[in-house]
């Protein structure tokens, strides 16, 4: 028997009336009127302290984070819906990662050895990335350094694979017809995912990542 997909959409922009949030939830819909079982997180709702002090500090996890952590050790496939700012992700979203995103719970270094234990492994992961630069500027002329972040730096180095990556843009001067039709898209996307893993052979972890659109590549 298919299980129900776990999916977690996690919305990295500050701004919860945003195109990024219009799309984090609209993927959820499809998702869920799709038949997964979904959880939301906001980012910019949580009440923590997005200043990492360093991995040598005591800095205990504020009540958010740790339900954060939970929700991601419950998920089998996290979306992450967010947008490009001066090259990579919003400084909130990145003071979530260093504070949610810890050694003992999304990596161990091991003793003596330059090597380490990926301990998200098993889940899988989809970017929903907004940009005012038209998507092909940001993948061949300054060459995606946000999405090589998110994909290779952090979430591989912690397990996460397949990482599938969809690019909107240019968002900026962007008809509201152009912004409805992503806003669909996401909404498309959600639906497709869920359909995927629904399918005989797919279990909750890890997700089965969904088909390319037209505005979007598989990093």
């Amino acid at each position: 028997m298919a299980k129900l997909q776990r999916i977690l959409v996690i919305l990295g922009h500050p701004d919860a009336e945003s195109l990024c949030a219009g799309m984090a939830h609209a993927y959820a819909d499809g998702a869920r009127h799709a038949g997964a079982e979904v959880r939301f997180l906001d980012v910019g709702q949580l009440a923590f302290d997005p200043l990492f002090q360093g991995y040598g500090a005591a800095q205990p996890l504020e009540p958010d984070l740790a339900a954060a952590q939970a929700d991601i050790a419950w998920a089998g496939h996290l979306v992450w819906v967010y947008p490009i700012w001066l090259g990579a992700m919003p400084a909130l979203l990145k003071g979530f990662i260093d504070r949610a995103f810890v050694p003992g719970y999304a990596f161990k270094y091991r003793t003596g050895s330059s090597l380490w234990d990926k301990l998200l492994s098993g889940r899988s992961a989809e970017l929903l990335v907004t940009m005012d630069s038209p998507p092909w500027y940001f993948r061949f002329v300054t060459r995606m350094p946000g999405h090589h972040q998110m994909k290779k730096a952090i979430l591989e180095f912690c397990g996460i694979r397949p990482v599938r990556v969809h690019s909107f843009g240019p968002v900026r001067g962007a008809s509201r017809e152009r912004l409805a039709q992503w806003v669909e898209a996401a909404r498309q996307l959600g639906a497709r995912q869920a359909r995927r893993a629904a399918q005989p052979g797919h279990g909750v972890a890890p997700g089965v990542p969904s088909a390319a659109t037209a505005s979007s590549a598989k990093r």
